[in-house]
């Protein structure tokens, strides 16, 4: 029997992508999104897997047409095992050029829509306690970068939101699973549609990596729900450098991270998608336009799936080499006496 999963903002980036992923490996789909024709194709996907599909219209914004959603999915499809939030809009500009209307359609979008899709997913997961909820946040939910102030706020948010979340389900020792995934630059539509106000034209920070290594890893947590999963080695040393020395990284993000965000490339640019979804007519894919400098795999990912047995062969190498000391020690010993 197929598993049922939704994934909000289905239709496009990592969404797209973990829709293909999700079909492939026997889920049900849902696609919840704003796009027709990106819903469409999406569902089109699901169907080409040998599942079913179930394309349906929604702002993640608004929290009454989520619970509507998850209804309907739980109607037409069944019991909701694996919910995604994927879905956010962003921007490449500074602070003082957002207006508080565009800061806060992102927060919503980005922020709220995860917290109105994680209450939908719970109010059904909790009484049959089971289910998996990933929630997808970003190396920049640890280290905040410029020009994406309000992109950097909803994801710093969705981070405490969900742990808050998961304690409350440890409390009364839930077996319903809520995950965090994290990651890093990737090559997606996003980039075409951002709201904009730079010279150039908006790119991911690089290093690039391709949306279905985000998509392998979310598919994973859905089978091995865990607490926190760190996709791309730059969301390694993100993290990690903000922890050991945050004003260094602010005075090199000062210099370097407003140029590193754009390109001189002439590359399409389909206006922002704030407020209207950029997929209502032509389908955009998973794939943005940095295909050339994007990589398909990723072995911090790898190593955070097999940690299990990585740990293992660290541990059992240590023993041997503590048990072959141990005998040159005693023999050593031996000869000394002899």
């Amino acid at each position: 029997m197929s598993r049922i999963a939704v994934v909000t903002g289905g239709t496009a980036g990592v969404g797209r992508a973990t829709v293909r992923e999700l079909a492939a490996a026997g889920h049900d789909v849902a696609v919840l999104a704003r796009g027709q024709a990106g819903l469409d194709a999406a569902a089109a996907d699901v169907k080409a897997a040998g599942q079913r599909a179930l394309p349906v219209v929604c702002d993640v914004a608004d929290p009454d047409a989520v619970e509507r959603a998850a209804q309907q999915v739980e109607e037409e499809l069944g019991e909701i095992d694996l919910w995604v939030n994927v879905a956010f809009v962003g921007s490449l500009a500074f602070f003082w050029d957002t207006t508080l209307e565009e800061f806060r359609r992102i927060t919503e979008v980005t922020y709220y829509g995860q917290v109105y899709g994680t209450r939908a997913a719970l109010a059904r997961m909790r009484p049959r306690d089971r289910g998996v909820i990933v929630n997808v946040g970003s190396a920049m939910a640890y280290r905040s970068i410029p020009l994406q102030s309000a992109y950097c706020g909803a994801k710093h948010a969705v981070k405490g939101f969900t742990e808050s979340v998961m304690t409350e389900l440890a409390h009364e020792k839930s077996r319903v699973r809520v995950c965090l995934v994290q990651l890093p630059g990737l090559n997606t539509p996003q980039f075409t549609w951002n709201l904009e106000r730079v010279d150039g034209h908006p790119r991911p920070v690089a290093p690039v990596w391709q949306p279905e290594v985000a998509a392998r890893a979310i598919r994973f947590l859905a089978g091995h729900p865990r607490r926190n999963m760190w996709v791309g080695l730059a969301t390694v040393y993100t993290i990690l450098g903000e922890r050991l020395a945050p004003k260094l990284v602010d005075l090199y993000l000062g210099r370097y991270g407003v140029a590193g965000q754009q390109t001189r490339a002439d590359l399409p640019r389909r206006g922002s998608n704030l407020d209207e979804p950029r997929d209502a007519v032509v389908d955009a894919g998973a794939h943005g336009p940095f295909d050339d400098e994007a990589w398909s795999r990723d072995p911090q990912t790898w190593a955070s799936e097999h940690r299990g047995a990585l740990v293992g062969a660290v541990a059992a190498t240590v023993l041997s080499g503590a048990f072959v000391g141990a005998r040159g020690l005693g023999r050593r010993d031996r000869e000394d006496r002899g």
